[in-house]
């Protein structure tokens, strides 16, 4: 095992725990600091006397079934669960003999489902979901609250939570639920909470801080749902409780996004000895850990950063989807100082089929889930709805970034069935339509060949509505627009997809921002040209030309101002169905069944030009 210090350490010991990525950290100077409690000097004090083996995952997202990869399954609920059973046997095994006592946690840092095919099955099933059968059967010691679990909003969450029999804690310290009854109960049962506490304190105590993405409210749907934004406040606040009742090990499961955003989070905090980030799907590793055939480490496990007292600080994060479990091995002293990592710390990748560390799966979440889950998947594979001529961009880069066939095959979907619904509605026929990139999931080229129903889940996977915003002015329709370029060059998911009209933006001009309370802050000056498919023009030389309101066809998500959409809280109409269903419907109906190369060219067609 290495050394890690704990309090303030010297600057060249600093220097040596931040590691290049591709090597393991060499061992610390011990720390020269104050302790928590007593004298550090001691003799003894600075040996081991706790060992923690945490075994943790991030962004399972309801990717239930294995993955063939050159001819071999990796990840899989069921494999999964049966790595994670090895784990915590083999620390029983291994714990050190004397007098040091020994414990393993497994946690989760969110986004333990999402919206798509596999989900869906869990939808037709209702309670319990299929998701938290599996996870049951895994075992949690604590869960993070991420920004999916709000996707179909706080119902479907509930249900979630509802599902688990072993009732595993739900943890967010910066989320307050009083206003969502289901929820409020759920936190007066403990089911959820800020933080839970593992065992006595004074005999070997652990504390699991939960935290949420700030950006909750605008990339998911909580509804009633507080998002308190200080999220260094009250961590720190959760922290100091933990520690006034005796917990001297705390453990924070965050889902910041990116662990970039863990480390800055990190460097405002006190008292936290390890955390375990998610959301951003970021693949730590050591050289001589196995990996799944294409993967490639972004940095060692763990990398660190360095806390507000000059602590440094272990974080770990897997990539989702089951393919591994993160094993972070963490040795404690008498008084709940992180002094040591073991050499073994690192991901597990789960495999099975010829890979030298194939496991066999789960007989119980086998037949329970994967057989279920996997038929229903076959149902909507099996269901044939049209051809492609040519072959779809959706790959996730590209959505978020430029115009692609597969962005105007969506969003002519949405503009052509928003308008046949027009009337038996009561509302105007839309005249533009916008789907963010971030909102098409498949990441992929469709080859040209048969459209599939599960394709279209895969492209559209989330519980969006095909929605209708009528009176937008056309002052509004500029600031929206304005939105979806202010962040082209991170991409980012706002970017929009658009039917009915055809906009040139400049990047090199001013980008449009907007508060967590979708107020402009600056305006943008990025859309110079905005002109209808009948060629009136909306934008020139980037004023608005005065005229009629526009009625906007687009997702539920962005109407109610998801991705900061500046809708401005207009009034909207859903239309009874999914945007998924919208496309659907679409290839079958309008299209006849075909996507043809004329219609729908690769690279598009010129509704959306960049200058700069």
């Amino acid at each position: 095992m290495r050394m890690v210090p704990k309090k303030v350490i010297a600057a060249t010991a600093l220097a040596v725990g931040l590691t290049a990525c591709q090597d393991r950290p060499e061992p610390l100077a011990p720390e020269t600091a104050e302790s928590r409690q007593g004298n550090p000097d001691a003799p003894g004090l600075s040996q081991p006397a706790f060992q923690l083996t945490l075994l943790h995952n991030n962004d399972g997202e309801s990717e239930l079934l294995p993955e063939d990869v050159e001819g071999t399954e990796y990840g899989g609920i069921a494999r999964f669960a049966t790595v994670v059973g090895n784990l915590k046997q083999q620390a029983l095994e291994e714990c050190p003999v004397g007098p040091i006592k020994c414990e393993t946690l497994m946690v989760s840092s969110g986004d333990n489902f999402l919206a798509g095919p596999q989900f869906n099955a869990s939808l037709e099933k209702g309670i319990p979901f299929f998701d938290a059968i599996a996870l049951d059967e895994v075992g949690y010691d604590g869960v993070a609250i991420g920004n999916h679990e709000f996707d179909f909003g706080p119902e479907i969450l509930a249900d979630f939570i509802e599902s688990f029999e072993t009732e595993p804690p739900f943890l967010s310290s910066n989320l307050l639920f009083g206003a969502e009854p289901r929820l409020a109960a759920l936190e007066g049962q403990g089911r959820i909470a800020p933080s839970t506490v593992t065992a006595v304190p004074g005999r070997g105590a652990v504390g699991i801080i939960g935290a949420t993405t700030t950006n909750l409210a605008s990339i998911s749907s909580p509804r009633n749902v507080e998002v308190i934004q200080d999220v260094a406040g009250q961590v720190n606040a959760e922290a100091a409780a933990l520690e006034a009742q005796g917990v001297d090990k705390i453990i924070l499961i965050s889902h910041l996004q990116s662990i970039e955003e863990d480390r800055m989070l990190t460097g405002m905090l006190s008292g936290i000895d390890i955390v375990v980030a998610g959301g951003g799907d970021n693949l730590l590793a050591n050289p001589g850990d196995l990996l799944v055939p294409g993967d490639a480490a972004e940095d060692s496990y763990p990398t660190f950063a360095t806390d507000a007292d000059g602590r440094q600080v272990p974080l770990v994060t897997t990539s989702g989807g089951y393919k591994y479990v993160g094993r972070l091995v963490a040795a404690f002293d008498k008084l709940g100082r992180l002094v040591e990592i073991g050499d073994e710390s690192g991901p597990v990748r789960v495999a099975g089929g010829g890979a030298p560390d194939a496991v066999a799966p789960n007989a119980k979440i086998v037949a329970e889930v994967e057989v279920p889950v996997e038929a229903a998947v076959a149902d909507l594979a099996a269901n044939v709805i049209g051809t492609t001529e040519v072959p779809l961009d959706g790959i996730r880069a590209n959505v978020r970034t430029v115009e692609t066939n597969q962005g105007n095959l969506v969003a002519d979907a949405h503009l052509t069935i928003a308008r046949n619904l027009a009337a038996s509605f009561g509302i105007p026929a839309a005249d533009v339509a916008l789907q963010n990139g971030g909102g098409m999931r498949d990441d992929e080229i469709v080859p040209a060949g048969p459209i599939t129903e599960l394709k279209t889940f895969e492209i559209l996977p989330f519980s969006n509505f095909l929605s209708v915003v009528p009176g937008v002015s056309r002052e509004t329709f500029k600031e929206i627009m304005e939105n979806a370029v202010s962040r082209v060059e991170f991409t980012d998911g706002r970017f929009a997809q658009v039917a009915g009209f055809s906009i040139v933006y400049d990047a090199a001009e001013t980008s449009q921002e907007i508060d967590e309370n979708g107020v402009i802050t600056r305006a943008g000056s990025r859309v110079r040209e905005v002109v209808l498919d009948d060629e009136t023009v909306i934008v020139s030389g980037g004023n608005v030309v005065p005229g009629d309101d526009l009625t906007v066809a687009t997702i539920s998500f962005l109407a109610a101002g998801g991705d900061q959409y500046p809708f401005g809280g207009l009034p909207f109409t859903n239309l009874g169905l999914s945007y998924q269903q919208s496309l659907e419907e679409y290839i079958e109906g309008p299209l006849g069944g075909v996507v043809t190369t004329a219609d729908y060219p690769v690279g598009g067609e010129g509704r959306i030009t960049r200058l700069n």
